[in-house]
């Protein structure tokens, strides 16, 4: 048994953190280590929600006031910051912790920011990993903030029961600010900045958003009403609890029928997909593979092979690799 399981059951923060700095690892140790300590974690109950926004919107704030009206339900809350990465030094760019300074210092909460470092689709490539440990340490609701809106995003939505897309009013073409693809993902839109001036301009926003998301195909995994658009301001607090209400409706109704056990269920198969083909391209990480890949790569600039040529050449060499 790993040092860190009985600790972090006992929702020892600190262990939580040393646990996520144990999985982000690259060493061969440490993975070894991390895989480990995930078969050995209990199973976690806690809500999975996946939170995506344009530049602006105010995903930070949001997430500060949500998580500390939840708090004050007594739900314990992790937040899992995915910010963009630093080409020169590899961290996080933005610092989303630095941000939430009130619900950072919250006990009932904690926060983890990490760096994207470049991995496609919002989040980092350890997320769904982190999120485990949270559960395991006894977190009711994981908030998943991915790095910003586009159409890589939807990524999120493979890891959380509940995708909520986040939106300001008054940002031009309100339907072409978000594409398609990403609409068609979100469980809930939440129109933020739903306060002073904004108010008016924001409820035509929602009204906007209501009336496309009726034009998009009904999924099974939705009941009557979804999904659908609300306003909410986080500087005033105004339609938090709507928001949250609704997103305990739509998870009971799928647990009923059925759809919340097998959307996770899915998501395993999906992971463990992503994990062979993360093991695969880590075989070309290798001194003796990057040597490889440098001579056909060479071969192939000077002409002397073509491309689907040396791939399959350095494909046979890797299946005779032992």
């Amino acid at each position: 048994m790993d040092e860190l399981l009985e600790p972090l059951v006992a929702k020892d923060r600190r262990a939580l953190s040393r646990a996520i700095t144990l999985i982000e690892s690259t060493r061969p140790d440490h993975r070894a280590r991390a895989v480990a300590l995930l078969a050995d974690l209990p199973d976690g109950q806690a809500l999975r929600i996946g939170l995506s926004g344009t530049p602006g919107v105010g995903k930070s704030t949001f997430i500060e006031a949500f998580g500390t009206m939840l708090t004050e339900q007594g739900l314990r809350v992790a937040v899992l910051a995915v910010d963009p990465s630093s080409a020169r030094s590899g961290g996080s760019i933005l610092g989303d912790k630095t941000r939430m300074e009130t619900l950072a210092r919250n006990p009932m909460a904690f926060i983890r920011p990490t760096p994207s470092n470049a991995q496609l689709g919002g989040v980092a490539r350890r997320t769904r990993e982190a999120i485990r440990l949270c559960e395991a340490a006894g977190y009711d609701v994981v908030l998943i903030e991915t790095v910003g809106v586009g159409q890589s995003e939807t990524l999120v939505a493979e890891m959380c029961d509940l995708f909520v897309l986040l939106l300001a009013p008054a940002g031009g073409d309100e339907l072409q600010g978000v594409k398609r693809g990403i609409m068609e993902m979100a469980d809930l839109i939440l129109v933020n900045k739903a306060d002073g001036e904004l108010l008016g301009t924001a409820r035509r926003t929602v009204a906007d958003y209501a009336g496309a998301l009726r034009l998009l195909r009904k999924r099974p995994q939705d009941p009557q009403g979804f999904p659908k658009a609300l306003p909410v301001s986080a500087a005033t607090g105004d339609g938090l609890e709507k928001a949250w209400s609704e997103m305990r409706a739509l998870t009971e109704w799928r647990r009923v029928q059925g759809h919340f056990a097998a959307n996770r269920a899915e998501q395993a198969r999906h992971w463990f997909l992503a994990d062979v083909r993360a093991g695969l391209l880590a075989r070309l990480e290798t001194p003796a593979a990057r040597d490889r890949l440098m001579q056909l790569g060479d071969a192939v600039a000077h002409g002397d092979a073509v491309p689907a040529e040396a791939a399959q050449d350095m494909l046979d060499w890797l299946a005779a690799q032992k």
